[in-house]
């Protein structure tokens, strides 16, 4: 289960004054499923309109209602084989989405599993937060218990020429549990759980 305290504390970061976001690197899709152009860039050199627009996008993950709309999975043997998704995750939360070649690899991946209605981009957030440590009466301490570095994946249908629209679906890697980084889990997001857009994502990280 995911504590909603947990996820809280992740979004209250994510404003203009308080993000700490790294980088923010997409692909674009048509609508016959064909890659169609990626960006990769430092968040901190995007216009203040286009930080908090990605913001929200990035939020919306995290944000949404725990254990509905965002549900914890832990990863099987399949996914942690040698060149398995795992282990693509963990490449790209280590160089902070800076390879391009292992975006590449992460965005074949998607297309291949993931069938929209419509175009659609393929937005990875990278993020690293100081977790600070708390005393038993939850009264913030001050320094820092560990560094939690985690991807947001956000797959949001096209609103207009690459202008992508709230997310139908996404995940956060690893998953943060009891104020820490769960690399043996991954908390998955689906905006509308009548669909089946969450199956889709599960079968892009070989979880069940």
């Amino acid at each position: 289960m995911i504590n909603r305290e947990d996820m809280l504390e992740l979004t209250r970061r994510m404003t203009l004054s308080r993000t700490s976001f790294t980088r923010i690197a997409g692909c674009y899709v048509d609508e016959e499923g064909e890659f169609d152009g990626s960006f990769n860039t430092n968040f901190l050199k995007l216009s203040s309109s286009e930080k908090k627009k990605n913001l929200e996008l990035a939020k919306a993950v995290p944000f949404s209602n725990t254990n509905v709309n965002l549900k914890k999975y832990r990863f099987g043997q399949q996914a942690k084989k040698p060149g398995g998704i795992w282990q693509l995750l963990m490449a790209m939360r280590e160089c902070g989405l800076k390879n391009d070649a292992l975006m590449d690899t992460f965005y074949d991946i998607v297309m291949e599993h993931y069938k929209g209605d419509s175009a659609y981009a393929v937005l990875v957030f990278h993020d690293s937060y100081d977790v600070p440590s708390k005393a038993l009466d939850k009264e913030r301490l001050g320094e820092s218990e560990e560094v939690f570095s985690y991807l947001i994946c956000a797959i949001c249908p096209l609103e207009g020429e690459y202008e992508p629209g709230k997310p139908a679906c996404g995940f956060l890697f690893p998953a943060f549990t009891e104020r820490s980084g769960d690399l043996e889990h991954v908390a998955v997001y689906q905006a509308d759980t009548r669909k089946s857009y969450g199956e889709m994502i599960r079968r892009i990280l070989s979880i069940e």
